[in-house]
């Protein structure tokens, strides 16, 4: 560890010296209003004089300013977009190599005060290349319509998803998901389930954060993703409203409503939606019982199941913004969620001999009938000091999850004539859950001398869970508690943190940012049935640093690192069992420690279009799924455990390509080596394999209204902890027509148009040996209409974002979807 400091340091200084004296072109500016109020998330766009070709696109900051760096020798003017108001040019100049271009003020004239009858809307590549990461505007493709925010997400670049909905990026798993700056506190299971019930008409942009700076959590092995999803910022009122319908092999369908209304000092902003989905998965299983140790075959095991699942989603959010004066803010945010869901599975399996003569065949029906409910209040504050840019922020959250599952698992035996030959045997779950979260942070921003800036704060967070699981069996008409199965379980958390970064610019080319951040865990588990307990007390220091070195007006390197900790989920820690049947069953494992990772990228950005990316990753203690068997009873359990070490590297090039005014490209590639060293089931295991992934969207626009898309990835085979992946992939396209005067689109998709999407893999290792093929409902065509309405002008206002929840709520699991 000493050497890698000492080895970025020397780097750095090399770096430091070799940029002073260098010079770069920059332009400048400050978007505003005829009022001379500065307007924020204005679209900034710079472009040649000679053919008014797209250079650059810029967003706004809260002050209004606009910043573009590294252009080459040209002429050029800018173009400013922003609802309510008319498109507005600066004028034209000519740049040369260190010119620093201000344009000063560029006003904005109004389009209306009054917006009745009249839609504004503007376009929004794609994908957006930042300094510190990757922003995905999901409805700038046609193809997510339709879609759930876990089916945009698999489309995203560097984001894949597997067969059970777990989130990787760029090959690592362990991501952190948060919704408006809030996390989630979900398992990667529960996630899942969570994001399939979310539509992609609720979200506005996702933001790809693969080493994110100290100001967020240390926790996360692979990095952020942030799920933003709609608000307006338009006085008077303003919404949309959004009905939907696709079709798989079942219907699913959405509705939904989002509200927003500014007046005076007060902004008001609503969502409701609900969501249904009825959808199959076809899950093959082969396996090999092999005795350990002797490695002699026992039996061959053969499962057919054939799953289906009912979800409905009623989901809703209510807000208030109180703008108290021109620098004070205050907020309140009020959400929840209702999610029923029933989960039917009927297995049919074949235990054989070595020689694979039928030996048996059981028949296992499960039934899930689950219900989850959420409730989640952030209150925010904001001050801002002076014009410079110094200001107090502060958040305080409460999620509460409550869940009840009722489980009913019938076995029925027969013999290799198909004749009974043991008394069917019924197992009746009740699995409920409790899940309390408290969180306050406040975060302090102070810029300093010579353009560096400080940013400080801290953190606390509490989470008490509480699981009582109990099974009864049926016996001879009765029910009898069955005591080796049920547990009851209760964990308590608390995670204090304190973090301080610093970042300048330390010339036209060299720039740094540096941050270190503290985190105290405090654990407590208690297995109420059996009275073990256990507790933890650990702190741990997480540094990051981001360091960006303009070559020339066409080449930006950018190298950063950041120590980070995933700790385990809540669900994981908790030693209960879940049963598939009567062979498969899934359990907790109380004695999960948390992993750690160290992550280095180096980038390289060529004319702001082209982005290559060298990453390297080593994880000690790795939290990993493992198969473990019980091969006297032909049984196969899946639990969390700490298995290995892991390290990564790979290369990734993302690149959006004009071809034509009417054609637009996206193409991303990550090739990237795994490779996990441990000990599982008291044996040494090595797996690795090189994984090529590959994203691609098409976008096409033409005239009246009309636009396509035809997008997809592909996946190589991989290795996902001691699974190994077959290739996959899938291809989707869609087409759109504005309507009702621009206020109305329609549009139309078909995911995976091929149904290429079907997941193949195997564990083979000790006495493992197993193979899985796995099919859903993923060929769906999907159409949609959206309606705009609005009535206002748009306020530059200062607003809030919501939420200061930390990684807690990432670790929480909602709902058991499989």
């Amino acid at each position: 560890m000493k050497k890698c400091y000492n080895l970025l340091t020397a780097l750095c200084l090399c770096i430091s010296i070799f940029s002073f004296g260098q010079t770069t072109s920059k332009v400048t500016g400050v978007a505003k209003d005829k009022f001379q109020k500065n307007l924020e998330a204005a679209t900034v766009s710079l472009l040649r004089t000679k053919d008014s070709s797209l250079v650059k696109v810029d967003m706004s900051d809260k002050q209004g300013r606009f910043e573009f760096v590294n252009i080459k020798e040209g002429s050029y003017l800018v173009s400013i977009t922003a609802i309510g108001h008319k498109k507005s040019f600066s004028k034209t100049f000519s740049l040369s190599p260190g010119d620093a271009v201000n344009l000063g003020d560029v006003i904005m004239e109004e389009e209306s005060k009054d917006l009745k009858g009249i839609v504004v809307t503007s376009k929004k590549p794609l994908i957006e290349q930042r300094i510190d990461r990757t922003v995905v505007n999901v409805e700038a493709s046609v193809t997510n319509v339709g879609t759930s925010a876990l089916e945009v997400l698999e489309k995203s670049p560097g984001i894949t998803v597997d067969r059970d909905g777990n989130i990787s990026l760029k090959g690592k798993q362990g991501v952190i998901v948060m919704i408006d700056g809030r996390q989630t506190y979900l398992s990667a299971q529960d996630l899942a389930n969570l994001l399939r019930n979310m539509q992609s008409n609720q979200l506005e942009q996702i933001e790809i954060m693969t080493n994110p700076p100290a100001k967020y959590d240390a926790a996360g092995n692979a990095g952020i993703i942030n799920i933003k999803t709609k608000k307006n910022r338009v006085m008077g009122y303003n919404g949309s409203v959004t009905l939907g319908y696709g079709q798989g092999r079942y219907p699913k369908f959405n509705e939904s409503v989002n509200m927003n209304y500014r007046t005076g000092k007060f902004n008001l902003f609503t969502n409701v939606s609900h969501n249904y989905r009825k959808s199959f998965n076809d899950l093959t299983i082969q396996r090999k019982f092999i005795e350990a140790g002797t490695k002699e075959l026992k039996s061959h095991f053969d499962q057919v199941s054939r799953m289906k699942d009912k979800n409905q989603s009623y989901n809703a959010k209510l807000g208030m913004d109180y703008f108290a004066s021109k620098k004070t803010t205050f907020g309140v945010v009020f959400s929840g969620f209702y999610n029923p869901g029933q989960f039917r599975n009927h297995s049919i399996i074949d235990i054989s001999d070595p020689a694979y003569d039928l030996q048996s065949q059981t028949q296992a029906f499960v039934r899930n009938d689950e219900k989850w409910r959420n409730f989640s209040t952030n209150l925010n504050f904001r001050h801002v000091f002076d014009s410079t840019g110094k200001e107090l922020t502060a958040d305080i959250d409460y999620i509460g999850y409550n869940a009840s599952n009722n489980q009913n698992l019938i076995n029925t035996y027969f013999d290799a004539l198909g004749s009974p030959m043991l008394v069917p045997d019924t197992l009746l779950g009740d699995l409920p859950q409790d899940i309390k979260i408290y969180s306050g942070k406040i975060d302090y921003v102070h810029p300093l001398k010579k353009g560096a800036k400080l940013e400080a704060g801290i953190k606390t967070s509490f989470v008490r869970t509480d699981n009582n699981a109990r099974y009864d069996s049926v016996l001879n008409g009765e029910l009898v508690i069955d005591r080796g199965r049920s547990n009851h379980f209760i964990y308590d958390e608390n995670i204090n943190a304190a973090y301080v970064n610093i970042s300048k610019q330390f010339s036209k080319k060299f720039s740094g940012q540096f941050g270190l951040r503290l985190e105290h865990t405090h654990a407590k588990g208690n297995q109420v049935t059996t009275g073990e307990k256990f507790e933890r007390n650990y702190a741990q220091l997480f540094p990051t640093m981001f360091l960006q070195y303009s070559a020339s007006e066409k080449n930006v390197f950018g190298l950063n690192y950041g120590r980070r900790i995933r700790r385990p989920d809540y669900e994981s820690l908790n030693p209960f069992v879940m049963f598939l049947d009567r062979y498969t069953y899934e359990q907790g494992n109380p004695n999960l420690k948390p992993q750690f990772s160290h992550n280095v990228e180096l980038s390289h950005t060529f004319m702001s279009f082209l982005t290559t990316t060298l990453n390297y990753t080593k994880t000690t203690d790795i939290i990993q799924q493992v198969l473990e068997q019980n091969t006297d009873e032909n049984q196969t359990y899946v639990k969390q455990a700490n298995i290995a070490k892991q390290r990564q590297y790979g290369v990734s090039v993302s690149a959006m390509t004009k071809f034509a005014k009417w054609w637009t490209g996206n193409i991303y590639a990550n090739v990237y080596n795994n490779r996990f060293d441990g000990i599982v089931n008291n044996d040494f295991v090595s797996i690795g394999a090189t994984t090529l992934v590959l994203n691609a969207s098409q976008q096409f626009k033409f005239n009246k209204g009309w636009s396509a898309e035809l997008s997809g990835f592909y996946r190589t085979e991989g290795v996902e902890g001691v699974f190994r992946i077959k290739p996959f992939g899938m291809m989707t396209v869609g087409a759109s027509k504005q309507v009702l005067k621009n206020k109305g689109t329609v549009r139309v998709t078909v995911r995976d148009v091929l149904w290429t999407q079907k997941i193949k893999g195997e564990s083979r290792f000790s006495n493992i040996d197993a193979a899985f093929q796995n099919q859903r409902d993923s060929r769906v065509a999907n159409v949609s209409f959206t309606y705009r309405f609005s009535k206002g002008k748009v306020n530059g206002g200062n607003k809030r974002r919501t939420g200061g929840a930390g990684d807690e709520q990432n670790r929480v699991k909602v709902g058991g979807e499989n």
